[in-house]
Protein backbone atom coordinates (compact mmCIF):
# COMPACT_ATOMS: atom_id res chain seq x y z
CA UNK A 1 0.00 0.00 0.00
CA UNK A 2 2.78 2.41 0.92
CA UNK A 3 4.58 1.55 -2.31
CA UNK A 4 1.48 2.43 -4.40
CA UNK A 5 1.07 5.71 -2.50
CA UNK A 6 4.71 6.59 -3.15
CA UNK A 7 4.35 5.81 -6.87
CA UNK A 8 1.23 7.99 -7.06
CA UNK A 9 2.94 10.86 -5.25
CA UNK A 10 5.99 10.70 -7.53
CA UNK A 11 3.79 10.64 -10.62
CA UNK A 12 1.79 13.67 -9.45
CA UNK A 13 4.98 15.56 -8.59
CA UNK A 14 6.31 14.78 -12.07
CA UNK A 15 3.10 16.05 -13.69
CA UNK A 16 3.06 19.18 -11.53
CA UNK A 17 6.58 20.07 -12.65
CA UNK A 18 5.33 20.38 -16.23
CA UNK A 19 2.01 21.95 -15.32
CA UNK A 20 3.89 24.68 -13.49
CA UNK A 21 6.15 25.48 -16.44
CA UNK A 22 5.65 28.54 -18.62
CA UNK A 23 5.22 28.52 -22.41
CA UNK A 24 7.25 31.09 -24.35
CA UNK A 25 7.88 31.98 -27.96
CA UNK A 26 11.34 30.83 -29.02
CA UNK A 27 12.57 32.58 -32.16
CA UNK A 28 15.02 35.04 -33.70
CA UNK A 29 13.98 37.55 -36.34
CA UNK A 30 17.27 37.00 -38.17
CA UNK A 31 15.89 33.69 -39.47
CA UNK A 32 12.14 34.11 -38.86
CA UNK A 33 10.60 37.50 -39.70
CA UNK A 34 7.41 36.61 -37.77
CA UNK A 35 9.49 36.99 -34.63
CA UNK A 36 9.57 40.78 -35.10
CA UNK A 37 5.88 41.10 -34.13
CA UNK A 38 3.76 37.92 -33.73
CA UNK A 39 0.71 39.99 -32.75
CA UNK A 40 0.05 41.03 -36.37
CA UNK A 41 -0.62 37.42 -37.44
CA UNK A 42 -3.68 35.27 -36.83
CA UNK A 43 -3.46 32.48 -34.26
CA UNK A 44 -3.34 29.66 -36.85
CA UNK A 45 -0.36 31.24 -38.64
CA UNK A 46 1.48 31.77 -35.35
CA UNK A 47 0.80 28.17 -34.28
CA UNK A 48 2.14 26.85 -37.60
CA UNK A 49 5.23 28.99 -38.03
CA UNK A 50 6.39 30.39 -34.69
CA UNK A 51 7.85 27.92 -32.18
CA UNK A 52 6.50 27.88 -28.64
CA UNK A 53 8.45 25.97 -25.99
CA UNK A 54 7.80 24.94 -22.42
CA UNK A 55 10.62 26.50 -20.46
CA UNK A 56 12.70 23.99 -18.56
CA UNK A 57 10.99 20.95 -20.08
CA UNK A 58 13.40 18.07 -20.39
CA UNK A 59 16.12 19.96 -18.53
CA UNK A 60 17.21 18.94 -15.09
CA UNK A 61 18.03 22.25 -13.55
CA UNK A 62 18.05 23.97 -10.21
CA UNK A 63 16.32 26.90 -11.97
CA UNK A 64 12.64 26.16 -11.47
CA UNK A 65 11.53 29.76 -11.88
CA UNK A 66 11.58 30.19 -15.65
CA UNK A 67 10.03 33.18 -17.40
CA UNK A 68 9.68 34.55 -20.93
CA UNK A 69 12.14 37.04 -22.35
CA UNK A 70 12.13 39.40 -25.31
CA UNK A 71 15.36 41.03 -26.49
CA UNK A 72 15.18 43.89 -28.95
CA UNK A 73 18.55 44.73 -30.48
CA UNK A 74 19.50 47.53 -32.81
CA UNK A 75 22.78 46.53 -34.40
CA UNK A 76 24.81 49.52 -35.53
CA UNK A 77 26.84 48.79 -38.69
CA UNK A 78 29.35 51.51 -39.59
CA UNK A 79 28.38 53.03 -42.92
CA UNK A 80 25.11 51.06 -43.15
CA UNK A 81 21.57 51.39 -41.85
CA UNK A 82 21.01 49.98 -38.34
CA UNK A 83 19.48 46.50 -38.24
CA UNK A 84 16.70 45.67 -35.77
CA UNK A 85 16.62 42.11 -34.47
CA UNK A 86 14.21 40.52 -31.99
CA UNK A 87 14.90 37.37 -29.99
CA UNK A 88 12.18 35.70 -27.92
CA UNK A 89 13.08 32.88 -25.54
CA UNK A 90 12.96 31.46 -22.03
CA UNK A 91 14.93 33.03 -19.22
CA UNK A 92 15.92 31.86 -15.77
CA UNK A 93 18.05 34.63 -14.23
CA UNK A 94 15.70 37.48 -13.37
CA UNK A 95 16.61 41.14 -13.51
CA UNK A 96 15.27 43.44 -10.80
CA UNK A 97 13.47 45.55 -13.45
CA UNK A 98 10.81 44.24 -15.86
CA UNK A 99 12.74 45.90 -18.73
CA UNK A 100 16.24 47.31 -18.94
CA UNK A 101 18.44 48.76 -21.67
CA UNK A 102 22.08 48.41 -22.58
CA UNK A 103 24.06 50.71 -24.87
CA UNK A 104 27.14 49.01 -26.26
CA UNK A 105 29.60 50.20 -28.86
CA UNK A 106 28.06 48.24 -31.73
CA UNK A 107 24.47 47.70 -30.59
CA UNK A 108 21.68 48.93 -28.37
CA UNK A 109 19.37 46.50 -26.66
CA UNK A 110 16.24 46.40 -24.56
CA UNK A 111 15.55 43.24 -22.58
CA UNK A 112 12.10 42.62 -21.08
CA UNK A 113 10.88 39.73 -18.95
CA UNK A 114 7.33 38.56 -18.32
CA UNK A 115 5.69 35.76 -16.40
CA UNK A 116 2.59 34.52 -18.27
CA UNK A 117 2.28 31.97 -21.08
CA UNK A 118 3.33 33.40 -24.47
CA UNK A 119 3.68 36.89 -22.95
CA UNK A 120 6.90 37.58 -24.86
CA UNK A 121 4.78 38.28 -27.95
CA UNK A 122 3.00 41.18 -26.30
CA UNK A 123 3.06 44.46 -28.15
CA UNK A 124 3.10 46.27 -24.81
CA UNK A 125 6.85 45.79 -24.90
CA UNK A 126 6.91 48.12 -27.91
CA UNK A 127 7.76 51.05 -25.64
CA UNK A 128 11.22 49.47 -25.56
CA UNK A 129 11.28 49.67 -29.37
CA UNK A 130 10.44 53.36 -29.19
CA UNK A 131 13.27 53.90 -26.72
CA UNK A 132 15.79 52.03 -28.89
CA UNK A 133 14.75 53.88 -32.05
CA UNK A 134 15.06 57.17 -30.17
CA UNK A 135 18.53 56.25 -28.88
CA UNK A 136 19.65 55.26 -32.38
CA UNK A 137 18.36 58.54 -33.78
CA UNK A 138 20.12 60.48 -31.04
CA UNK A 139 23.38 58.58 -31.54
CA UNK A 140 23.26 59.13 -35.32
CA UNK A 141 22.48 62.85 -34.83
CA UNK A 142 25.37 63.45 -32.43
Amino acid sequence: MLKEYLKCTLFLAYCFRYAASIRCFDCNSQNNSMCLDPTIYDRETVDNFLPIVECGRGIYSSHSDFFCRKILQTILHKGYEPEVRVTRSCGWVRHHKPCYTADNEDHLETVCQCFDDECNAASSLSSGLLLVVGLVGLKMYL
